[in-house]
């Protein structure tokens, strides 16, 4: 867990400079920012039903930077930026994100809603391991933003979904583990949440394309 003075702004006697004040401070009011811009759908003429069929769970991320805080980091050192917020918490704007870049794709995936009955052939799971901002030039230096995220992609096969239960070792599992580093433009809020925005979109696009061309393998079930 994150030290009670670590919450309030402070690392250490570190301090980065936002217009005269600390960006690991907590000066008043606090401005909200979000993420992971939606992605709008391309227009298509017709129906064209998606060739995969893909249920996602709920994306799990790090204890410290799952809340609506931003995290940074300076050395072995961390605190929350000052004076900033996310407008939701930052696990769920990522996983609003990661949905829609999905949905952006109607035309190679379907994405299962999660209030949707039924099981699909492919899951997909998504755990992220960093979403911070790394000040590795020092505290006055602008911040570069890391994002890792493992990815796991596991198959059902179709002998297998029925009334009986499903056991672990009856699946397909492939995994991959993706890292975005983002340069921000300068060490102010501002830049750093476009520098995670970025980030996001990005790492989120490469999820899509990795669950895209690595389903074919896992979708192959076993003779019965």
């Amino acid at each position: 867990m994150i030290g009670s003075a670590l919450k309030i702004g402070a690392a250490g006697a570190a301090a980065l400079a936002l217009s005269g004040c600390s960006l690991l401070s907590t000066p008043d009011p606090v401005q909200l920012y979000r993420f992971g811009a939606v992605m709008d759908a391309p227009s298509q003429a017709g129906e064209r039903p998606a060739p995969l069929l893909v249920s996602i769970r709920r994306i799990e991320f790090p204890e410290a930077s799952k809340d609506d805080r931003i995290l940074g980091v300076t050395g072995t050192q961390t605190a929350y930026i000052g004076g900033a917020r996310w407008v939701s918490p930052a696990e769920t704007l990522f996983d609003d994100s990661l949905m829609a870049a999905f949905a952006a794709r109607p035309d190679q995936v379907r994405v299962l809603d999660r209030r949707e009955p039924g099981t699909t052939p492919l899951v997909l799971r998504v755990v992220i391991s960093s979403f911070e901002a790394r000040y590795l030039n020092g505290p006055e230096a602008a911040p570069t933003i890391v994002v890792t995220a493992r990815a796991q992609l596991r198959n059902t096969p179709e002998r297998e979904r029925g009334d009986g239960p499903i056991r672990p070792e009856d699946g397909r599992t492939v995994e991959r583990v993706f890292t975005v580093s983002q340069p921000a433009a300068e060490n102010r809020v501002s830049a750093i949440v476009e520098a995670f925005d970025i980030a996001t979109r990005d790492i989120n696009t490469q999820v899509v394309d990795w669950t895209i061309q690595s389903a074919p393998a896992p979708l192959a079930a076993a003779p019965s």
